[in-house]
């Protein structure tokens, strides 16, 4: 929440900084999807993040019938969203397609504005509980919750527990992981590195600019990093990364894609990629509302899916995707900045001053 102090100081700035404030357009061109594709490397990935809380359910049925169904992705499955500052989550070693807890969620009404899901094709680890995205941890008093799709030796084995992120900064390696992918290995050394940084609440501009320098130096270490993942900061925003999308020769989609909806009505009928036919939805969205899906595979057939930049970091708050840290301004004057009780907040003037003057 941004104090009355912080929005006072900044309203003040506000007219300088009017040029660098408005949205950066983020154009991408049309997907163009190539039909030899029959499944994405390792796992696959779904969020979505909302202006107001909206029913995922109908999205999460498409992404379980990729798990052991219409795809492979049999190794388990996992569910989480945020209610208020907390998080509710579901994990499940077992096939999405097939598990009973699935079912029980894809039936169940659940609104919420930042949901993350996956499902999982092990290529790393056992396949157990433990193992089974997204993970979470807190940190600042916030939870915090990380699903990836890809493949990072860094963080294999014994010797991926011990990698610490952000140069020499120097920190205490207090997020250990519990199970044994190199995907919770590099969730934790993100958090170490993010807690070894701050010592106060960064702003999401800040944010942005330092997760983005941190996938920087991890695909910058071996190029045969395969790094896609969905972040959750709270209950309002998430952080989406592509590494390294279409690879030549191959023709398994290794990134991410999205889609925005601008909802004018709560009915709407939609065509599944995955099955030949129509489903009718109702009430799954808010009138006059944005709804952000990201996912590895597009969910449907009649929508424009925007394919993700190789190596783009984008921040998605109420509905709508932020690109360049400046624009994650937007969101914190809004009032979805990082919230805890347990470090003093961001001071956005100084922030604004910055990025103003570097142009970022």
């Amino acid at each position: 929440m941004v104090s009355l102090r912080i929005l006072t100081r900044v309203s003040l700035f506000l007219p300088l900084a009017k040029g660098f404030l408005s949205p950066h357009v983020h154009e991408q061109p049309t997907l163009q999807r190539e039909t030899t594709t029959t499944t994405s490397l390792h796992c696959q990935l779904l969020g979505m993040n909302s202006k107001s809380p909206q029913d995922f359910t109908c999205s999460f049925k498409r992404l379980a019938r990729r798990g052991g169904d219409t795809d492979v992705h049999s190794h388990g499955w996992g569910l989480a969203f945020y209610e208020g500052r907390g998080l509710r989550c579901f994990h499940d070693p077992d096939a999405a397609a097939s598990s009973p807890i699935a079912k029980f969620v894809s039936e169940y009404p659940i609104h919420t504005h930042n949901m993350i899901a996956h499902v999982r094709y092990a290529t790393e680890g056992s396949v157990c509980v433990e193992n089974v995205h997204p993970f979470q941890r807190e940190l600042w008093g916030i939870t915090f919750c990380f699903a990836h799709n890809g493949d990072v030796e860094l963080f294999k084995g014994t010797k991926g527990k011990k990698v610490w992120l952000g140069g020499g900064i120097p920190g205490e390696r207090s997020y250990n992981p519990i199970g044994d992918t190199d995907s919770e290995a590099l969730f934790c050394a993100i958090l170490n590195s993010l807690k070894a940084r701050f010592n106060s609440l960064p702003s999401l501009p800040v944010l942005h600019d330092y997760v983005n320098t941190i996938c920087k130096e991890i695909v910058s270490l071996d190029d045969s990093t395969i790094l896609n993942f969905l972040l959750g900061c709270g209950q309002h925003v998430q952080f989406a990364y592509s590494w390294p999308g279409q690879r030549p020769g191959s023709k398994v989609w290794n990134g991410l894609h999205y889609t925005v909806k601008e909802v004018d009505s709560d009915h709407q009928t939609e065509h599944l990629e995955d099955r030949d036919f129509s489903l009718d939805i109702i009430n799954e969205s808010v009138s006059s509302d944005h709804v952000a899906m990201i996912t590895t595979k597009p969910l449907t057939d009649d929508e424009e899916w925007i394919e993700m930049k190789r190596g783009e970091l984008i921040m998605f708050d109420r509905g709508l995707p932020h690109a360049a840290p400046v624009d994650c301004f937007q969101a914190e004057l809004a009032g979805h900045g990082l919230l805890s009780d347990c470090l003093p907040g961001p001071w956005l003037f100084d922030d604004i001053q910055r990025y103003a003057a570097s142009g970022i």
